[in-house]
């Protein structure tokens, strides 16, 4: 399957070409010829699958179409046709960047609105003509609210990243989004999870959609080499940093339960000459961008990053995702390894598992039906998990009891 039998239009074919895009995702290949017959689409599909093109290479060709047949239609300047929200400033600007490398042989222009920055430049290009907005919530109803932007000719709406726009509290502002847009159009909804809220949620957005499910959250990438190191908590910095003294490790994401832990591994990284940055939501945009610029050009070699800053991170050069803090969620391991599950490259994933995060670990392998490798061969190695003697099979497929030996007898008597 290459992107000529998608049918896509030869000004698109050029872009794609000179990208090195010629063979679709099986997102893409599901979704685009869907988009381009103008229906509903709710897509759940993984982070790094190809999401971002398989909405705007349709939206591209849809409006391309429509500007050949009818030329006159860029004489209205207030008419904006396309709306993609999204969560985060980072997504809004990897969106645009797509729109231009795909849409650049179109004529379809479009822009990108988000907050904590002077609203003055991005007014300034909505009074030229724009056919497509890529927003975040808070600064696009904003400059609704201000006549900036009229969502009344809307054709075209996208929800983007629709589980982490519940999780940061985005909901009533998508509702107030909504309220605004025409009730005839194409809405085309995305998420990486399917939880009861995002469906209740997509119901209200979408009319008889089509849905398509890519690689379900159950599942794990299979390129990705997972391994797990039992240690106690107070260990991890010294393990961290231990295993980044293997040079071939060339780029690595470690993630944090919160931003306090992320700006505390990042300076224990950088006390042990391991050049590194921070990367969460109380950093600044351009803070943000610098640090990724950074890890993309080899001047750092560890990003240390929260779930949310991080999930939108696009890095195809990574190597490593070092998981620091077992999630609560068995979901966002699964995100969280999908970092370097890209491409067709062999990719590692390490997980550090002190005792209290045992429980999560046990419901991570329940979801992806697979045990993860034990790595015993470090100094940090934890007496508690040795304390356990024979191990307790973790994985979700067995169900026998082994007795306790007598080192494990001992033990448990001494927690009771």
């Amino acid at each position: 399957m290459t992107f000529e039998n998608l049918k896509i239009v030869a000004p698109i074919i050029k872009a794609l070409s000179s990208q090195w895009y010629t063979t679709p995702t099986p997102i893409q290949e599901k979704s685009i010829p869907i988009v381009l017959e103008w229906k509903d689409v709710f897509g759940c599909a993984q982070t790094g699958t190809g999401k971002t093109a398989s909405f705007a290479i349709p939206i591209l060709q849809l409006l391309y179409n429509v500007e050949q047949n009818s030329p006159t239609s860029k004489k209205d300047t207030k008419r904006i046709k396309a709306l993609i929200l999204t969560p985060t400033r980072e997504l809004a600007i990897q969106i645009g960047e797509s729109f231009s490398d795909y849409g650049g042989n179109t004529g379809i222009s479009h822009t990108v609105i988000f907050g904590w920055v002077g609203q003055a430049p991005q007014v300034k290009i909505l009074r030229r003509w724009v056919d497509v907005i890529i927003a975040t919530p808070w600064r696009l109803l904003d400059l609704v609210n201000q006549k900036h932007i009229n969502l009344a000719f809307i054709q075209m709406f996208v929800l983007d990243e629709a589980d982490r726009m519940l999780d940061m509290g985005f909901i009533h502002d998508i509702k107030k989004v909504l309220a605004k847009l025409p009730t005839k159009r194409q809405s085309l909804f995305f998420s990486a999870t399917m939880p009861p809220a995002i469906m209740e949620l997509a119901h209200t957005i979408l009319k008889d959609p089509i849905k398509i499910i890519v690689s379900p959250v159950s599942s794990t990438v299979e390129t990705v080499k997972q391994s797990l190191y039992f240690v106690e908590k107070v260990n991890k910095k010294e393990l961290l940093i231990h295993l980044l003294k293997d040079t071939s490790i060339e780029s690595a994401l470690v993630f944090t339960r919160t931003k306090h832990w992320a700006d505390k591994v990042s300076k224990n990284l950088m006390k042990a000459g391991i050049a590194t940055a921070a990367i969460h939501g109380n950093k600044s945009q351009t803070a943000r961008q610098n640090a990724l610029q950074n890890l993309k050009n080899k001047k750092i070699r560890v990003l240390v990053a929260t779930d949310i800053a991080a999930r939108w991170i696009d890095i195809n050069e990574l190597s490593h995702v070092f998981i620091y803090d077992i999630p609560t969620e068995p979901e966002t391991y699964v995100h969280r390894i999908w970092r370097t599950g890209r491409a067709w490259a062999k990719w590692v994933a390490i997980a550090f598992c002190d005792h209290d995060e045992k429980k999560y670990l046990k419901e991570i392998i329940k979801v992806i039906k697979q045990e993860i490798p034990v790595i015993e061969d470090h100094p940090y190695h934890s007496k508690w998990w040795d304390a356990l003697a024979p191990r307790p099979n973790l994985s979700a497929h067995s169900h026998q009891k082994k007795p306790l030996s007598k080192s494990s007898k001992r033990y448990f008597h001494k927690k009771k």
